[in-house]
């Protein structure tokens, strides 16, 4: 197929001389990811102050974090449908706004209930900017830098996977959780100035090319890349979220916090190798992320009781989820073209699904069998993850590089090559 060469815009030339990346405007998307994944986890960190303070037992104060989850699951389409013609930088203002909004009503409120209906506002919210940042990410640059773009404004999610719970009980111990809360609220003013100033707007989707909800679902590729993307996390939640007891079973003298560092910095070193190697060889990164997952269980089970192979698993788990939203997200983007933000939607949907389905399952599993059982349950879901994502060979992980092209219209839009990589 004859590449089409990417219109040039203003103050680039094409990357054959030199083209450089929209940095201020895609790190302040990266920033609206951290603002959102840390306004949903730290509570996690701050359980005992946000029961003291607001007179609930922990277990109610957690229940922050599953209303947050639930705002999240119940917007996310519908907000993708509804605002797809909408352009994106009033759209994205607006969002970051209800997060200012609602983080200053969660730090101000005593009453538990409004506390709840605001984590709730701030998960639909949140499935708004997910809705829409990894789009507008593609739309900020020509169409063969889409997967590196993507790739950086996508940084702030392992940042703050990594730092959320970590921050948040540092933050708690130190100035309070309200403070912690009103922190977030000072750093979300900031973004919304840097939105202002270095990220330039895009249009939204013109109404001829919208497509149903259904029919998006029936686009090749899209089933296989969601239903991958759900068994993936599905498997990463069941172990993370219950790293502490995990932990305690294998006997070692480690501490939950030094995991999870590990675990953090292996995230970070997997999302830069994802942005080098994201447009060249998608679906060999996705077969080898899920296989080092896979591997990383199977060293756990057998060796978890020993601290090198215990650490090489860790960073293995880590390195190959740091680079994992990017790796579906552009998959997905790719399958769906045009209809990518209704889909991403779908994407976050069961994202947010298979955080309940870890957090239900790995309890059970708990109760049942025991935390040295989770390696050999989360094997079992990386490798269904690999096998359906080996056999969406034609759509959903194509292999070769990905051959962007501009449409006439400006949307981005892929091919795979015939050379194969994986």
């Amino acid at each position: 197929m004859q590449r089409k060469h990417p219109r040039r815009r203003s103050g680039q030339t094409t990357s054959e001389h030199g083209e450089r990346l929209p940095w201020a405007a895609l790190l302040a998307l990266a920033l609206a990811g951290f603002v959102n994944i840390m306004t949903e986890t730290m509570p996690a960190g701050l359980l005992p102050q946000i029961a003291a303070g607001v007179g609930v037992s922990e277990a109610a104060a957690g229940q922050w974090v599953t209303a947050y989850a639930a705002g999240t699951v119940a917007v996310a389409i519908p907000a993708a449908a509804l605002t797809r013609g909408v352009r994106r930088k009033p759209l994205l203002l607006f969002a970051v706004s209800g997060f200012l909004v609602a983080n200053t009503g969660t730090a101000s409120t005593d009453v538990y209930v409004v506390a709840i209906a605001a984590r709730v506002v701030t998960g639909g919210f949140s499935a708004l900017v997910w809705g829409m940042v990894a789009g507008y990410a593609r739309r900020l640059v020509p169409s063969h830098m889409a997967g590196r773009a993507m790739a950086v404004a996508m940084v702030g999610t392992p940042l703050a996977l990594a730092l959320g719970v970590p921050l948040g009980t540092f933050s708690g111990s130190v100035v309070g959780w309200r403070w912690a809360f009103a922190g977030m609220s000072l750093l979300t003013v900031l973004l919304i100035v840097w939105i202002l100033v270095a990220v330039p707007d895009r249009p939204g989707q013109s109404a001829r090319t919208g497509t149903p909800l259904t029919k998006v679902l029936l686009i090749p590729g899209v089933a296989p890349v969601l239903s991958t993307t759900f068994l993936w996390i599905l498997a990463h939640n069941v172990l993370y979220t219950y790293i502490a007891p995990y932990v305690d079973s294998t006997g070692l003298d480690v501490r939950v916090d030094v995991t999870l560092l590990a675990f953090g910095v292996a995230a970070l070193a997997g999302i830069w190798f994802t942005g080098a190697l994201v447009d060249r060889g998608l679906r060999m990164l996705v077969l080898c992320s899920l296989s080092t997952f896979a591997l990383g269980c199977l060293i756990l089970g057998l060796t978890g009781h020993l601290l090198v192979p215990y650490f090489l698993a860790i960073v293995g788990w880590g390195f190959t989820f740091g680079g994992a939203a990017t790796q579906v997200q552009t998959a997905l983007s790719d399958a769906a073209g045009r209809d990518g933000d209704l889909a991403t939607s779908m994407l976050i949907t069961s994202f947010n699904l298979a955080i309940f389905g870890g957090s239900g399952l790995g309890g059970v599993v708990l109760g049942k069998l025991g935390a040295s059982s989770f390696p050999w349950i989360v094997l079992v879901l990386a490798v269904s993850a690999l096998v359906i994502a080996t056999v969406a060979r034609r759509h959903g992980f194509p292999p070769g590089h990905r051959l962007a092209t501009t449409s006439d219209d400006g949307e981005p839009s892929t091919c795979s090559s015939l050379s194969s990589t994986a």
